[in-house]
């Protein structure tokens, strides 16, 4: 695997903090640790996505969701139940996890529901009113008034 050292980065520009940001933990990601629980993203309007999160084995209270600077953490830890059961073969995955998801900016987590093994969290984006684009009116100017104007070779 290649390691980019992004320093020259950091040092040749101004304001594209976030942009390096992301691409430093894009490509700081152990690679090995993203394939626990799946999940999909789906884009459910324009401005509207839903994070659909397989949690087999999970309840409702195992689950932790929480937004921290632009960022969605999603946890899962199973209690452990007194008098474990002897399993001859444990297929179902029920080990402890962390996903992270790194929101854009204005993007609001507005819900989230559990049913059949799926966690589903609702995302949409909302933009300030100030920060929305709005259109500016042209008013014509007054006309400019028309000066009587002497010609210089009939003066001298």
């Amino acid at each position: 695997m290649r390691t980019f050292d992004l320093a020259p980065l950091y040092r040749a520009t101004v304001g594209f903090d976030q942009v390096a940001d992301l691409m430093d933990r894009v490509l700081t990601n152990d690679p090995g640790n993203q394939t626990y629980p799946p999940y999909n993203i789906e884009k459910t309007a324009d401005d509207g996505w839903r994070i659909s999160i397989a949690v087999a084995g999970f309840s409702g209270d195992d689950l932790g969701i929480e937004v921290r600077q632009n960022a969605l953490l999603v946890t899962g830890r199973k209690a452990e139940a007194e008098g474990e059961r002897k399993y001859l073969y444990r297929g179902i995955a029920t080990r402890a996890f962390e996903r992270r998801f790194h929101l854009a900016d204005h993007v609001r987590v507005t819900g989230a529901s559990h049913a059949d093994g799926m966690l589903h969290i609702e995302l949409k984006r909302e933009v300030p009113e100030a920060l929305k684009p709005r259109r500016i009116e042209i008013s014509k100017a007054p006309a400019a008034e028309t000066t009587d104007v002497v010609d210089q070779t009939t003066v001298n």
